[in-house]
């Protein structure tokens, strides 16, 4: 079922409007399953798989499975268009149990183009977990969306960064957790752009830019967050 439809008047405010977004993609779902995106960034994330030529997503966060099921189904419907190794999607998480078993119900043969992680990201070894897993010669777009907190954020951009190829895209989920104006709750966590502004300000942090044109369709979850790795050139 898609989610509740909202409505909003011309002499609304922009914060009001934005209130009824967010508390509207909680109860969004993609092939039957949870997935708490907002459209707009969903058609960034295209837009940056194909400009980054990426086949494969490692996404950090995986809650009901939702997203994880829309990566793996959009690297596919890319490869159509060109060569390269098979489409990828590994998805880690303190507890996959949830999504495992929704992922298995719609897809049973999820296994083939999906890898769903039972880890910590604050776990120093996690990255070699992950590289032994990606298909030889994978081309990354990471996706940080874990608990959004500066331990999980910085811990996230310290370990995962590598995995993005120069031009490549590292997304940090869900900066507005940090700015006033957007909160939804005072529960909200915080932390994710001081950890962000901290990593970029690191030796590894200085390879990537923040790319604001990219918040293209008027609202975002994400401010500051999309990452591009500097090429060669640049």
């Amino acid at each position: 079922m898609p989610p509740q439809p909202i409505k909003s008047e011309l002499r609304d405010s922009l914060r009001d409007y934005w209130l009824k977004r967010v508390e509207q993609h909680t109860g969004d779902s993609y092939a039957g399953l949870g997935m708490s995106k907002f459209p707009e960034d969903l058609r960034v994330y295209e837009h940056l798989l194909w400009e980054s030529r990426a086949t494969a997503v490692i996404e950090i966060g995986t809650c009901r499975g939702g997203s994880t099921l829309w990566f793996r189904d959009r690297l596919v419907a890319l490869s159509r268009y060109r060569t390269g190794p098979r489409p990828f999607v590994v998805s880690i998480d303190l507890d996959i149990e949830d999504a495992q078993r929704g992922i298995a119900e719609t897809d049973p043969g999820y296994a083939d183009g999906i890898a769903l992680l039972e880890a910590d990201v604050t776990d120093p070894k996690l990255p070699a977990r992950v590289e032994e897993l990606l298909p030889s010669g994978a081309r990354c777009l990471v996706v940080e969306d874990s608990a959004h907190t500066y331990a999980t954020t910085y811990a996230s951009l310290a370990g995962f960064a590598r995995f993005v190829a120069p031009g490549g895209f590292f997304v940090v989920e869900d900066g507005c957790v940090d700015v006033e104006e957007m909160r939804l709750s005072p529960d909200w966590p915080r932390g994710v752009l001081p950890a962000l502004h901290d990593w970029l300000a690191t030796p590894a942090g200085q390879d990537f830019q923040v790319r604001r044109d990219l918040e293209v369709y008027g609202i975002s979850c994400h401010p500051e967050g999309f990452l591009q790795r500097r090429s060669a050139s640049s």
